[in-house]
């Protein structure tokens, strides 16, 4: 953690006093409530510190969290371009297949039409060149 100079300041302007309240307290001299709010202050310094240094460990979690969303957004959306193109291509194919089919579908047609054709005229014709045979 990077403490800024009124950090240091802070601590500085209390030091002495929490190492003066330390020594009263180990020779089991009373405390005053000055000597108490001092321990207080100096103990609530240590905790805002302690805050402060998980909050940049979140902060560079969070940092590298949205890092990873960002690797993971490049391959998803990677991923989804080479899909649509499969798709696109897949979708070209079948109606490639769908248009081949319908083209045999009409040759055969036009085939049999023809034929049919073809064998009702020879029939007509026949029928025309013997008309008493019947």
């Amino acid at each position: 953690m990077n403490k800024s100079n009124v950090d240091e300041m802070l601590l500085q302007m209390i030091a002495h006093k929490v190492r003066e309240t330390q020594e009263k307290f180990s020779r089991g001299e009373a405390l005053s409530s000055a000597d108490v709010n001092t321990l207080l202050l100096k103990s609530q310094y240590n905790n805002i510190n302690h805050l402060d240094e998980k909050l940049n460990d979140v902060t560079a979690d969070v940092s590298s969290l949205k890092h990873s969303f960002e690797i993971l957004d490049t391959k998803v959306n990677s991923r989804l371009d080479l899909f649509e193109k499969h798709l696109d291509t897949f979708e070209k194919n079948i109606d490639f297949k769908i248009q081949k089919a319908v083209n045999d579908n009409m040759k055969w047609s036009i085939g049999v039409i023809a034929l049919l054709v073809a064998v009702l005229k020879l029939i007509d014709v026949i029928m025309a060149k013997l008309p008493n045979f019947f």
